[in-house]
């Protein structure tokens, strides 16, 4: 069995329908609670079974609820309790079979097999007329995706983002930066677009060979900080966490487990963030997202800001 990685779905005995949301799946699989059989259910499977989505705080109030055993940080199923995994990679073919929104993403990126998946409602066949695009690619492949998606707008191929979808971003995401910083930042990732009218994004995930040194676990809380520094490596900064390895006199990296901040510095820029210190071993790391919504935290580009 291939390993269980970010952006997979899981499905427990019951039914229930897990985002996987970390890479230390070898015992006990990471995820965040999504759909759950309801016959008054607003989604509809493939079987014309029933669910209910579920968001971020109804999902952990739920699994504290009736499944304790797996609550957390995020929910912790034991790999022994899985009845399904569903995988992006191995089930796009069929996903764009069927939608073709999504075929005409693939052939805009003509990326090898096993390079990008689907994720989210459409990989749970739960999709409905609102959904949007869930894409991800892997690895290395993910940087070539992002550049196809900067010429595909040039060109007129998919559609970039108006004023009003940026304005709809920005009041989902409630980030802790004014409207234009937000944009500014945004405009220059390249990894979210529209395609006939359909919101998509390019979700990045580790390839199966990079899986080891994924960051995992929660370290020593230390306080709450602001830090500026220089980025000295942002190669895994669309990653989930996004990683920041930086110069500064006492904190080697910026992690962030909001997608608001990932890819928001490049490398050589210097960055002001806010979040809560943490130690890791000799290390210490900022760690910004630490609430859902990351109240108070933040990463922003002052090299980009001066520009």
């Amino acid at each position: 069995m291939l390993p269980i990685r970010l952006r997979d779905f899981v499905e427990d005995p019951d039914g229930w329908l897990y985002a996987v949301s970390a890479y230390d799946n070898e015992i006990n699989v990471g995820c965040v609670l999504r759909y759950v059989p309801d016959n008054e259910g607003e989604r509809v499977g493939p079987s014309g079974q029933r669910y209910r989505k579920y968001d971020f705080e109804d999902a952990y109030a739920r699994i504290a609820r009736e499944k304790p055993a797996y609550a957390g940080l995020i929910q912790r199923i034991p790999r022994t309790d899985l009845h399904r995994v569903l995988k992006p990679d191995l089930e796009i073919p069929l996903i764009a079979a069927s939608h073709p929104r999504v075929k005409k993403l693939l052939d805009l990126f003509r990326l090898p097999p096993g390079a990008v998946g689907c994720t989210g409602s459409l990989l749970c066949g739960l999709e409905n007329g609102s959904s949007d695009i869930d894409m991800v690619v892997y690895g290395e492949h993910w940087f070539t995706a992002q550049a196809l998606v900067k010429q595909g707008i040039a060109d007129g191929r998919i559609e970039g983002m108006s004023p009003e979808m940026w304005r709809k971003v920005y009041e989902k995401r409630k980030p802790e930066i004014p409207y234009e910083v937000f944009v500014l930042h945004e405009q220059r990732k390249w990894n979210r677009g529209q395609i006939e009218g359909t919101y998509f994004d390019i979700l990045y995930t580790r390839s199966y060979d990079k899986l080891a040194g994924a960051p995992a676990g929660k370290g020593e809380v230390l306080g709450k900080q602001t830090i500026v520094a220089t980025v000295t490596d942002a190669s895994l900064a669309f990653d989930n966490p996004a990683v920041y390895e930086i110069a500064h006199e006492s904190v080697t990296k910026v992690l962030s487990f909001t997608h608001t901040y990932s890819g928001q510095a490049l490398t050589g820029e210097t960055i002001e963030a806010c979040g809560v210190l943490e130690q890791h071993g000799a290390e210490r790391w900022l760690i910004v997202g630490t609430t859902r919504e990351a109240k108070g935290e933040y990463i922003l580009s002052k090299t980009l800001l001066r520009e």
